[in-house]
């Protein structure tokens, strides 16, 4: 697939590319990112250069991983975090993302995750998108929830960090929860009465 590029009232999601190499570098060397985040620790100048100059453009190419840097409007264009979908099996995706330390706090993810989602189910046929966190990243779930999205539980030892499996939070956006038709009918199961709803 040909990378393409989304707006919101405020961001431009554009894949990445040489350019903005230095960019992506120095946002990672941010303790916090590399801490809740898969990214290699320490992050070098050479991670950088292999996740925009080949890691993005292949995912975009074999249509595996869809990455958009996350950008301010204008000249600047500062880059205010990231955000991947990565299709895991026939109709089912899952979304991860950062924001930089110095843009945190203006929803600005929150904003790009349900521009992302909505591209997803329209444009891609996603028909559920996953997001998983490991347990105590309180910031990624409050973007999640802000974003629409159901905190379902907790799975045990389900994120490698580093060598070291950890617990996550696991939660789930339909096209539904965004008022879109899903691909494939959705028939869900009644719950016998009283018994509790996860999250």
């Amino acid at each position: 697939m040909e990378p393409v590029t989304l707006t919101t009232d405020r961001l431009v999601l554009r894949t990445v590319d040489r350019q903005d190499t230095d960019a992506v570098y120095a946002a990672a060397q941010d303790p916090d990112i590399q801490r809740w985040t898969t990214i290699p620790s320490p992050y070098l100048q050479e991670h950088a250069t292999g996740f925009t100059e080949q890691m993005v453009p292949d995912g975009w190419a074999d249509g595996s991983m869809f990455t958009f840097g996350l950008f301010l409007p204008g000249p600047a264009g500062d880059l205010v975090g990231m955000l991947g979908v990565t299709r895991r099996s026939l109709g089912e995706a899952e979304v991860g993302y950062w924001g930089t330390k110095e843009h945190r706090g203006n929803g600005y993810i929150t904003e790009a995750v349900r521009a992302a989602a909505r591209w997803a189910f329209t444009d891609v046929g996603v028909d559920r998108l996953e997001w998983r966190a490991e347990v105590g990243n309180h910031a990624s779930r409050a973007v999640a929830e802000r974003a629409g999205f159901t905190v379902e539980g907790t799975l045990r030892s389900a994120i490698n960090n580093k060598g070291v499996r950890r617990d996550c939070w696991v939660g789930s956006l339909l096209p539904s929860d965004l008022e879109l038709p899903s691909t494939a009918p959705y028939l869900p199961a009644r719950r016998p009465q009283g018994e509790p709803t996860a999250g």
